[in-house]
């Protein structure tokens, strides 16, 4: 059995790691490099190895970071199955229709420029992806690969579907397993399971984006995001929330019922989910009640929508979008992208920003070089569609509710493996990774770079 790195090695995007065992070559995730507009190169080079020689990809989840490359690995040959379970088969869908889309628009916008530019892929592309998602995998059910190869899928408690990956096979009269964990979700949260990864592994492909600290607990998170939305609308401000389509908008929508059910914030906010991909995310919910906690699916099932509250308003068109620009009060706006490296967010930035009456809170993890990194880190002002943006509104960072677990619960999570024999660090800024790679004592670790390879 031999592993190959081909992303989010020594870096913390674009996971995509090949197992090449018993003849089948299988690819572990294909995603997006993301962060400054320079990683356009890096999506567009090549992948490291022949798509079309790949047998089978298996995909641990639907963030863009995991599964944003899949329509290029078509386009330069790949024809095989893709296999994930059935909620990261139809929130993929979202996410690569909405990626072909920007793709399309990016190079509409260079070309308008007299640049010349292709886009990445196209709607087709990622229609043409789509179509080659074949059997549903269900936790803890193996899969055959055929050749003596199988795979299953264990909770990994991240997003709605998401999962730890085990690739087992018998070579050479020998038994081997290597287990990709996917991003680690924490361990207590209101919408899905902990994660639960198998016991007694050979290797180990493990995330470390929180590797070098712990997040403030829950409650306390819960806590500051309600007295940080009151501060605001007691200013008359509105408050931005660069927001994560894929769980983190429906956390948030879970926990604003919930204050206002219990009378932690005003009844009378308005809140606008402007994303046309956290709108449809959000109703996939309901489709997929073998994804959630057993309490958060008999409530959907009783006919209780966890995310309905009052003055929530669904705004898909960009039309109803730019009205938004116009609300100076009162609001919480919550747009994609999360990072604010593109999206409707950045116009909502460019009108509250410099407005002292006004909140950002910052919810989610914000990769080097990122807008909402730059914003973080304390700049006075940016640059938003040409124009120098002051910053003046209050700036919240509430890491409580990252959907990935911090490093206490990281270190829990490898112990439940076992006694791996090697364990490779990925997805992580370098000191996230160094250290937590000290944590693991006793432990032979790697931390591979692009394009490296190992024998297991």
């Amino acid at each position: 059995m031999r592993i190959s790195f081909h992303g989010a090695a020594q870096g913390v995007t674009g996971s995509c790691h090949l197992v090449e065992v018993c003849g089948l070559k299988i690819l572990v995730d294909c995603g997006m490099f993301q962060g400054g507009h320079e990683l356009h190169e890096d999506n567009a080079a090549d992948f490291g190895f022949e798509p079309g020689k790949i047998d089978v990809l298996l995909l641990t989840h639907a963030h863009l970071d995991h599964c944003g490359r899949i329509p290029l690995l078509l386009k330069r040959g790949f024809s095989g199955e893709i296999i994930s379970t059935a909620a990261t088969r139809d929130l993929t869908r979202l996410v690569l229709m909405d990626s072909a889309h920007l793709h399309e628009e990016e190079a509409k916008r260079r070309r308008h420029h007299g640049q010349k530019d292709r886009p990445l892929y196209d709607t087709v592309d990622a229609f043409d992806a789509i179509g080659l998602f074949g059997r549903q995998a269900q936790y803890e059910r193996p899969i055959d690969l055929g050749h003596g190869v199988r795979a299953t899928f264990y909770d990994a408690g991240h997003i709605l579907g998401s999962a730890s990956i085990l690739i087992e096979a018998e070579e050479s009269d020998r038994h081997r397993s290597i287990l990709f964990s996917g991003d680690i979700g924490p361990n207590d949260r209101p919408l899905l399971n902990p994660p639960a990864p198998p016991h007694g592994v050979d290797a180990v492909v493990m995330e470390t984006t929180y590797g070098d600290r712990d997040h403030r607990s829950l409650d306390a998170s819960v806590d500051e995001f309600y007295e940080a939305i009151k501060d605001a609308d007691a200013r008359g401000g509105n408050v931005i929330i660069p927001t994560f389509a894929l769980e983190r908008a429906q956390e948030l929508l879970y926990f604003l019922r919930e204050g206002i059910e219990a009378e932690q914030i005003s009844p009378s906010l308005q809140v606008y989910l402007d994303s046309p991909m956290a709108i449809s995310a959000t109703k996939l919910f309901e489709r997929h009640p073998e994804a959630m906690k057993e309490d958060l699916s008999k409530m959907i099932s009783s006919g209780r929508d966890p995310f309905k509250l009052p003055g929530l308003h669904f705004t898909r068109e960009a039309s109803e979008s730019r009205r938004l620009n116009r609300v100076r009060s009162g609001s919480v706006l919550m747009a994609g992208s999360g990072m604010c490296t593109g999206g409707r967010v950045r116009h909502h930035l460019r009108h509250n920003l410099a407005h002292a009456d006004c909140s950002v809170i910052f919810v989610g993890y914000a990769a080097e070089g990122t807008l909402a990194r730059i914003i973080i880190d304390g700049a006075k002002s940016v640059k938003l569609f040409g124009d120098h943006i002051p910053i003046r509104a209050h700036i919240h960072t509430i890491n409580g509710f990252s959907a990935h677990a911090g490093r206490k619960e990281l270190l829990e999570w490898h112990q439940r493996t076992g006694k791996p024999e090697i364990t490779f660090l990925v997805h992580g800024e370098s000191d996230a990774m160094k250290s937590f790679a000290k944590g693991l004592k006793g432990h032979r670790v790697e931390l591979p770079k692009m394009g490296q390879s190992f024998e297991i």
